[in-house]
């Protein structure tokens, strides 16, 4: 591997590593995921730090918790102000793009990207902030369960045109990056946003799966006084009762859900045939992940806003050139990639360093032959859907933690309980450790003040977003900018069309003089 080596960085989205054969699945079929993870490194027990799309991906570019950067919700403004990895890596010489979603909200829809080849796929705006007065989070969204009992196969849908469209892209600027050594090294993201729900797919990816071979879920749906307050709280929220949903329908949507990972799993492979074809292999790390998971009806629970394993256990695999494949079962989280990334475009070498605190460490030396990440205590956070007051996680060893002042706290400990049905919390046997959770949540977190400004961060938002909505104001939208004029053979300044078409050539072929020059 070079000093400086490319990075492609693959997003999905609501994929829980639960549903991955490297990860211990066998009814997924991924055979390219499958192909990364055995010349790489899987990282076995990755967590996401925030089980919801914004709040975990502004974690993730910047390193640090959401709650630090003042993002509690699917519709707080990511500040301009925050480094991310992107800025990092253009000021190490990298050329920086992104594909696909990332969920910025407010009007900075780059946030040190140098380009942006697509559009988002939600909103920019504060239109999902959350109403704590009626207790109706994202109440625009209208979720419910109609994602599971009308699951199954379509012949195209929302999703399929937008990853469709980043693919495409993507795949071009592989080529582009090849034909093109000056824009390298490169920093490129490429996110897509299957599997999220509606879970619906094509029939060819369908047709890829026996639906005798479906399993169910590993935790039968919970009678509701055995559910958690706040599982309670999320099952009224978006009206887990107002649809019936039989054995049929929740083994229907994880038929669905697998044939959309295969769908994500041919989109990776195309993005790293493109590598293969720009010979750009042999200089590039791949590092593939997602934002959160998807309860996917263990606990007869969906989707994603909870901190048990299904919502923030997700893939986290990365392949460097001619590492040895590696398995790591210490505990990390997406707050490491921000150093990892920069350690590998070589930060230590250029006297780079975070010019604001940052929560993660560098995993590098997992992919260059190195030992594992020595043990630490990984935390994550929920103050979204559900959440009245703060729900916060530690993950130390085997324990998993979580505690909200509103609710009963939660002990389990995931090697001997790893579906979490035996809540330890309150007993003698694990009493020493739960004392030593608690106290690791409330250093690391300000409680009563993240539950005042959580909400008053709300009704801010809530207050611009009515008065945007009532008045003329420019949108925050992105709108990839493209100079057609500057395309194919467009424009007469580029040179002949020959000359043209000749640079654009791979491998490049130099100009053979004329055997009867004029």
């Amino acid at each position: 591997m070079t000093d400086r080596p490319n990075i492609l960085f693959i997003m999905a989205d609501q994929l829980t590593a639960f549903a991955l054969r490297a990860y211990g699945n066998r009814v997924c079929r991924t055979p390219n995921l499958d192909a990364l993870a055995a010349r790489g490194t899987v990282f076995e027990h990755c967590y996401c730090n925030f089980p919801v799309c914004a709040p975990s991906r502004a974690s993730l570019l910047t390193g640090r918790l959401a709650s630090r950067l003042g993002v509690y919700d699917n519709a707080c403004e990511f500040p301009s102000s925050a480094p991310t990895i992107a800025y990092y890596m253009s000021a190490l010489g990298y050329h920086t793009s992104l594909a696909g979603k990332m969920h910025f909200v407010g009007p900075d829809q780059l946030h040190g990207y140098q380009e942006r080849l697509t559009t988002d796929i939600y909103p920019s705006d504060f239109g999902w902030t959350p109403d704590w007065r009626h207790m109706v989070p994202v109440a625009a969204t209208g979720l419910n369960l109609r994602s599971v009992v009308e699951s199954g196969t379509c012949r195209r849908s929302l999703q399929l045109d937008y990853d469709d469209e980043v693919a495409a892209r993507a795949v071009q600027r592989i080529y582009d990056y090849g034909r093109s050594p000056q824009e390298r090294p490169f920093f490129f993201t490429v996110s897509f946003t299957h599997p999220h729900n509606p879970y619906v797919i094509t029939e060819d990816y369908w047709n890829r799966y026996d639906p005798a071979r479906i399993d169910a879920p590993r935790v039968p749906p919970l009678p509701p006084d055995r559910h958690d307050p706040h599982s309670r709280r999320l099952r009224d929220i978006y009206r887990f009762d107002e649809y019936r949903v039989s054995p049929e329908d929740v083994l229907r949507s994880r038929h669905a859900y697998y044939a959309m990972i295969s769908y994500v799993d041919d989109q990776v492979g195309r993005l790293l045939q493109a590598l293969r074809d720009m010979d750009l292999e042999d200089d590039t790390v791949v590092v593939f992940t997602s934002d959160h998971g998807d309860m996917l009806g263990e606990r007869g629970l969906w989707y994603k806003w909870t901190l048990f394993e299904g919502a923030v256990r997700i893939p986290l695999i990365a392949a460097a050139p001619g590492q040895r494949p590696f398995r790591v079962a210490t505990p990390v989280s997406l707050l490491d990639l921000l150093p990892t990334f920069i350690d590998l475009g070589g930060a230590a070498g250029r006297g780079l360093r975070p010019v604001s605190e940052t929560e993660g460490r560098s995993l590098a030396p997992c992919l260059a032959g190195g030992p594992a990440p020595a043990p630490r205590p990984v935390f994550a956070e929920m103050t979204a859907d559900g959440a009245v007051r703060p729900c916060l996680m530690v993950r130390k060893g085997p324990w998993k933690y979580i505690h909200c002042e509103s609710d009963p706290p939660q002990l389990f400990q995931l090697e001997r309980d790893p579906v979490e049905v035996e809540n330890l919390a309150g007993g003698r046997e694990a009493a020493a450790i739960e004392a030593e959770l608690r106290a690791l949540v409330a250093a690391h977190w300000d409680e009563a003040g993240l539950a005042r400004e959580m909400q008053a961060s709300a009704a801010r938002r809530l207050f611009i977003q009515q008065t945007r909505q009532a008045g003329r104001f420019e949108p925050w939208d992105y709108e990839p900018r493209k100079d057609p004029s500057r395309q194919f053979v467009r424009s007469g300044e580029n040179g002949s069309a020959t000359t043209v078409k000749g640079r654009a050539r791979y491998p490049f072929v130099a100009p053979k003089p004329p055997d009867n020059p004029r």
